[in-house]
C-alpha cells in the first residue's frame, strides 16, 4: 500500500500514454468477454449434457434416417432406462434468415428425457390434448412476441406434406424454460403423429434416438451393446455421449474454441507488446528518480515490487474494467435479438480472465522491474 501514492504520481505524469494503455487493456478483455459468451452460446448443450444420456444416430451421417421401431429394440437392451427420438424438422418463419431449430417428439418421452426443459403441468396437458400443438422456448418466444394461443406458420425446406403443401401451421401451446443456467430455450417441439402422418415421405422413421442409460458408469458398455443390436442392418447406429454428439453438431460450422484461442492470442501478444513498451519507457524516464530511492534506503526488492506494483496496477485496472463492462453489456441481453440459444458470460471464463489480468501484470512488468532493480545508483545519477 505504501507505493500507492508514487505509483499514481508517476501513472499521472504522462496522462495520455497511460489512458492509451488502459483503454489497449480494456477493449482486449472486452473482446474476451464476448468471444466467450458467443463460444458458449455455439456450443450450448455440451455443458449441460447429462452423463446418463446417450445419443444413437446412423452410423454414415446424421442426415441418414433410422426406422422408428428401433425405439422397442433398444428399450429391451439391458442397462437402458427410457428412450425418445428426434428427428430435424428445418424449417423458416417469415423469413430465412428467422433461424431456430424445430424437432418433432413424442411429448412424454421427451419431457421425461430432458426434465431441464420446464413446462407447467396445464402446458403439458393441452400439448397431449392438441395434435398441431407444440412448445417453444421462452427466449425464442419473446424474439417473436408469441403467446400461447398463437397459430405459427412454418415453411418447409425439407418435409413436405402430402399434396405438395409446404406450409405447416402449429398451435403454441406452451411455454417452456430453462431448469438450468445454459439450457436452450430458442427451440420450438411439436408432435411426431402429426407430423409423421402429415409428410409426404420418409414416414416411420426419425433422425436420432436420446437414450438415458441406468448407470452413467455403463454408458460406454451400453452404446457398444446398441450398435451391435443393429450391426449389418440396412440402418447401422453409432451410440455416443450425448455430450459428444452436440459438440460434433456445434463443430459444423467450425472448431469455434480454436478460432477464439487464436484470436485471442494475437489480441492478448499485441496487448503485451503495448504495455510491455508503457512500463519499459516509463522506468527509463525515471531512472535519475530510482537512483535517488535507492539513495536514501529502498532496497533492490522494493523497487522491483514498485516497478510491479505499478504494472500490475494499470493491468487491473484496464482488465478489470474491460471484464466489468464485458459481463454487464452480456447481461444486457443478446445483441442479435434471440438468434443465439444462450447468451452468458460463463464463471470458469471470468475467472480466467481474472487470472490473465494478474498475469498480464506481471508479464510487463517484469523486465523493467528486474532492470530498476539492478540499476546501480551511481549509474543512474550520472545521468543527472
Amino acid at each position: 500500500m505504501k507505493f500507492l501514492y508514487l505509483v499514481g504520481c508517476n501513472l499521472r505524469r504522462k496522462k495520455l500514454r497511460t489512458i492509451l494503455t488502459l483503454l489497449s487493456i480494456l477493449i482486449a478483455f472486452l473482446l474476451y468477454g464476448f468471444l466467450c459468451a458467443v463460444k458458449e452460446a455455439l456450443n450450448a448443450g455440451v455443458s449441460i449434457a447429462g452423463a446418463d444420456r446417450l445419443v444413437v444416430r446412423h452410423k454414415v451421417s446424421l442426415i441418414q434416417l433410422l426406422p422408428v421401431s428401433y425405439k422397442d429394440r433398444i428399450a429391451l437392451i439391458p442397462g437402458v432406462d427410457a428412450v425418445e427420438h428426434q428427428t430435424w424438422f428445418g424449417g423458416i418463419y417469415q423469413d430465412p434468415k428467422n433461424f431456430f431449430a424445430q424437432m418433432p417428439v413424442e411429448p412424454e418421452p421427451f419431457l421425461d428425457m430432458f426434465p431441464e426443459f420446464v413446462i407447467s403441468a396445464e402446458a403439458k396437458e393441452r400439448w397431449l390434448k392438441t395434435r398441431t400443438g407444440a412448445i417453444v422456448g421462452r427466449k425464442l418466444a419473446e424474439r417473436f412476441k408469441w403467446k400461447v394461443g398463437d397459430r405459427v406458420p412454418i415453411q418447409a425446406t425439407i418435409w413436405t406434406q402430402k399434396g405438395g403443401e409446404t406450409t405447416w401451421e402449429f398451435d403454441i401451446v406452451g411455454i417452456y424454460d430453462a431448469g438450468k443456467k445454459g439450457v436452450d430455450t430458442t427451440q420450438m417441439f411439436f408432435r411426431y403423429d402429426y407430423f409423421d402422418e402429415a409428410r409426404a415421405f420418409g414416414e416411420g422413421q426419425v433422425g436420432w434416438y436420446g437414450v438415458r442409460v441406468k448407470d452413467p458408469a455403463r454408458a460406454a458398455e451400453v452404446a457398444r451393446k446398441i450398435d451391435e443390436e443393429f450391426a449389418n442392418s440396412p440402418a447401422e447406429t453409432k451410440a455416443e455421449p450425448e455430450g459428444a454428439f452436440v459438440q460434433a453438431f456445434a463443430k459444423q460450422v467450425g472448431d469455434i474454441g480454436t478460432i477464439m484461442v487464436y484470436i485471442l492470442s494475437a489480441v492478448f501478444f499485441t496487448i503485451l507488446l503495448v504495455a510491455g513498451n508503457t512500463m519499459a519507457q516509463a522506468v527509463r524516464e525515471r531512472t535519475e528518480e530510482l537512483g535517488v530511492l535507492k539513495a536514501i534506503g529502498f532496497t533492490n526488492a522494493q523497487v522491483l515490487s514498485f516497478v510491479l506494483a505499478e504494472s500490475c496496477f494499470i493491468s487491473g485496472i484496464g482488465g478489470l474494467s474491460g471484464l466489468g463492462f464485458a459481463w454487464l453489456l452480456i447481461a444486457a441481453g443478446d445483441p442479435t435479438n434471440g438468434a443465439l440459444p444462450v447468451f452468458y458470460f460463463p464463471t470458469g471464463n471470468l475467472i480466467v480472465g481474472l487470472i490473465l489480468v494478474v498475469v498480464l501484470g506481471l508479464v510487463t512488468g517484469i523486465v523493467p522491474a528486474l532492470q530498476a532493480m539492478r540499476l546501480q545508483i551511481a549509474d543512474a545519477l550520472r545521468r543527472t
